[in-house]
């Protein structure tokens, strides 16, 4: 039978309190996962490595990507069904995202972590990794790209994000939905997401900035990640994708040296599409700035890190915006 790789990262599902030192602090290794999942699930074999041993807030975009390089490898092993990768949820929503346009394998990758430490007596750790290892050996799971499990719910790593800072159901796609559930061990899809695409890349884009607008924004912020060499930027707008008068122009300033713009917005539902005039979004498509649909503003930026990682120029990024940004 085809086993089950679990590749760990650290995170507050492998970490314990330290009483001494007043904090939670990671300690479990992929040992752990091993011991639960033959215990818990002996039909389903496992292999276990760690990768990190982190907090997933010390993530960063180079080590998402050689992340994402190692689950590669494990799902090239012919002997491998589906991985299962332990994360830390502040975090896990971008590595999965980027997972998601970067590994083209049918083989199911199932992301998953903790809200409490795994020493905590009601932590839901334990049930979440077993949940993830069945989605992760599922037929069922195949070919529906990488998948975010937690609290027996099921996800696209696209539509994903975390919605609460400590409660057990924090993981929501509250724009499209789940796409199913793990009920008393079965894995149950309702549906498979149309909108995605992967992509070819050796390397990423790491100087990616995301800006947030506030009412009676100014441009400083985009000046001054120009300055420091930004690659990218991502403009969290207002509504549809509007900013003030002054940002337009730091815009303009950015798309004149080269650097790639992309628009979002500070809502966390809908799209954002070139509607308004002034500094709406027909100002900002007419300065070369580029719509994300329902993008939010953090998994832009994975893909923007993707595409210029590709060398990337405004074609194809416009390209690549339509393909997987709805």
């Amino acid at each position: 039978m085809k086993k089950v790789a679990i590749i760990a990262t650290g995170g507050t599902i492998a970490s314990r309190y330290k009483p001494e030192q007043e904090e939670v602090t990671v300690g479990a290794s992929s040992d752990f996962f091993r011991e639960l999942a033959t215990s818990r699930l002996p039909e389903i074999p496992v292999t276990t490595s760690d990768f990190a041993g982190i907090g997933s807030y010390m993530m960063s975009l180079n080590q998402a990507f050689e992340l994402v390089q190692a689950i590669g490898k494990f799902l090239a092993d012919d002997a491998v069904s589906g991985v299962v990768v332990t994360h830390g949820t502040d975090t896990l929503e971008e590595t999965a995202y980027m997972a998601d346009l970067l590994l083209d394998s049918d083989k199911p990758v199932v992301f998953t972590g903790a809200q409490k430490a795994a020493d905590d007596p009601e932590s839901d750790g334990p049930r979440n990794v077993l949940d993830a290892i069945r989605v992760a050996a599922s037929d069922a799971a195949r070919g529906i790209g990488v998948l975010v499990v937690f609290d027996q719910e099921i996800h696209a790593a696209r539509d994903v994000t975390k919605t609460h800072t400590s409660q057990l159901g924090t993981f929501q796609s509250a724009e499209h939905g789940k796409l199913g559930e793990v009920d008393q061990g079965q894995v149950v899809l309702h549906r498979r997401p149309l909108v995605r695409a992967s992509f070819k890349c050796s390397a990423i884009e790491p100087r990616i900035d995301i800006i947030k607008l506030a009412m009676g924004a100014d441009s400083r912020f985009i000046d001054c990640a120009l300055a420091s060499g930004t690659r990218g930027l991502v403009i969290e707008a207002f509504g549809r994708g509007n900013v003030t008068p002054d940002v337009l122009e730091g815009v303009k300033r950015a798309v004149a040296a080269g650097v790639a713009v992309v628009v979002t917005s500070r809502c966390p539902r809908g799209r954002v599409a070139p509607i308004y005039g002034l500094s709406g979004g027909v100002g900002l498509a007419r300065a070369g700035a580029q719509f994300a649909g329902d993008l939010s503003g953090i998994k832009a930026r994975i893909l923007l890190s993707v595409l210029l990682g590709e060398g990337g120029d405004e074609a194809p990024l416009a390209e690549a915006l339509g393909r997987v940004a709805a």
